[in-house]
């Protein structure tokens, strides 16, 4: 079954670009975004901060990103969250680190520069949004805060799928999403979110940081929810639109009524072309 991994920003880049070659000649770049946030808390009042992102971009997209992209240029990313973990030779632990892979890129400042902001006009409204279609992997549980507030993290699995554009190789890769939801919503997720229950997400991608019990600063990336839906639930409110049959459609065609033509009436079979997704990057070009 497909699922949807896809993050949403607009923000500004904080560093000189700097773009390396892999061995085989493939340009690749780490961006470093900020993007600000404001945003009404449970107790009404505004919260804001900023947010910062690590965009990776490949290919000829580093090579225009290498040419325009400057320190303070405001872009829009859209791309996929993509955690990569490793064994720390030092420590022999565990680690991970989750990026966006860029996918598509629009520079958005205008020939002569920024303009300045004007009195009284708000620039706290970047966007950050995460999308995710995917199969929860463990039952949540729910915890309270000192301050009383419910919250409880849903594991959310998705999968991608690729070609390798040489050897034609058909590829897989299974991310794994932490989903933090909180308040009324958390309350209506423990009842309706079991393991194996397919779900929809969205929310603004955090990065924050924690300590080890060695004492070691370690850093997480969650999806902090807005929505959650479960999906493949049947709902009661529509089912009286729901036809079952074909006697109502044959009813109004003895009564004379045009029906609408079919599929295949506009489209032969087989006329639309299969889609080939292929993948850019060649698994000896990754730098981990």
């Amino acid at each position: 079954m497909f699922s949807l991994n896809r993050v949403h920003l607009i923000g500004y880049q904080t560093q000189p670009i700097l773009v390396r070659q892999t061995p085989s000649g493939t340009s690749v770049t780490d961006m470093n975004l900020v993007t600000p946030y404001r945003f009404k808390g449970e107790n009404g009042q505004w919260i804001e901060g900023k947010n910062f992102h690590t965009v990776t971009v490949w290919s000829a997209m580093a090579d225009v990103v290498r040419q325009f992209v400057r320190p303070g240029s405001q872009l829009f990313i859209s791309g996929r969250l993509q955690t990569d973990t490793w064994e720390d030779t030092k420590s022999n632990e565990k680690r991970s680190k989750t990026k966006i892979v860029a996918m598509d890129l629009i520079m958005l400042d205008p020939k002569d520069g920024q303009r300045e902001l004007k009195s009284g006009e708000s620039t706290t409204s970047g966007l950050n949004q995460a999308f995710v279609i995917g199969n929860v992997t463990r039952d949540p549980e729910m915890r309270t805060t000192p301050s009383g507030q419910h919250v409880l993290t849903l594991g959310v699995a998705t999968n991608d799928r690729w070609k390798e554009r040489n050897t034609g190789e058909s590829r897989e890769r299974t991310e794994f999403h932490n989903v933090v939801v909180w308040g009324a919503l958390a309350e209506q997720a423990q009842v309706t979110m079991k393991k194996g229950q397919r779900v929809y997400a969205t929310g603004r991608v955090q990065t924050r940081s924690f300590e080890t019990q060695a004492g070691v600063k370690r850093y997480t990336t969650e999806i902090i929810a807005e929505s959650v839906v479960p999906l493949g639930v049947k709902d009661p409110s529509i089912q009286e639109f729901i036809q079952t049959d074909s006697v109502k459609h044959s009813e109004a065609n003895s009564a004379g009524e045009t029906s609408p033509p079919s599929d295949q009436d506009l489209v032969g079979v087989g006329a639309i072309p299969a889609i080939d997704y292929t993948s850019e990057i060649k698994v000896e070009d990754l730098p981990f």
